[in-house]
């Protein structure tokens, strides 16, 4: 789930509690932890509404004045169920910033974290990307995304999804501007040279 920009500062900061979306299906689940552009949430509530019965109390926990400037400003389609989205900021540390600190790269490790950058390779229709991705993040970091995406003739938001996927295997971190290798990418680069298997025809 994402969060337009104010948004995504108002949830941060815990002043926005409650989204609403126009689902055709509730697309996250009560109970579970998501991670946004707000950071991660723990979602506590997952529920349609009536769009009609929309209250002042949830407008302003959405961050809106009221139910009218709400729903005028929600995307999607008005034929879907209107859905109440009630969550708290995570407080247990995120799991990949305690993976991405572990450079301790034994050679079960390393085999799995190649193992796991093969699939993604093979997954690819734009042909093997990941050691070239970390070694240009390695050799450039804190760049713009854009000027990153640029230098491979792909769009910013498909190249972002692609470091994303970097990310959620521990081995990048996110700066304000661009990215850096974790100590766990660093690490796994000076185990393999950064070597990438070639992609069969």
């Amino acid at each position: 789930m994402r969060f337009t920009g104010p948004d995504a500062r108002a949830a941060a900061a815990g002043a926005v509690t409650v989204q609403f979306r126009r689902w055709a299906a509730p697309r996250v689940i009560a109970g579970r932890t998501y991670r946004t552009n707000a950071g991660r949430i723990d979602v506590t509530s997952v529920r349609a509404v009536d769009p009609a019965k929309l209250t002042k109390a949830d407008a302003r926990r959405a961050g809106r004045p009221s139910p009218e400037q709400l729903l005028s400003e929600l995307p999607g389609d008005p034929a879907h169920p209107l859905w109440r989205i009630e969550f708290t900021l995570a407080t247990d540390p995120d799991p990949r910033a305690a993976l991405a600190a572990d450079d301790a790269l034994d050679d079960a490790a390393v085999a799995e974290i190649t193992r796991r950058l093969d699939r993604l390779d093979a997954a690819s229709s734009h042909g093997p990307w990941t050691r070239q991705y970390l070694r240009t993040i390695a050799e450039q970091p804190g760049v713009r995304a854009p000027d990153l995406a640029a230098a491979y003739g792909r769009e910013t938001q498909p190249f972002k999804i692609d470091v994303r996927k970097l990310k959620n295997l521990g081995l990048t971190h996110s700066l304000a501007v661009g990215y850096e290798l974790s100590p766990r990418g660093r690490a796994y680069l000076e185990r393999t040279g950064g070597r990438q298997r070639s992609r069969r025809s």
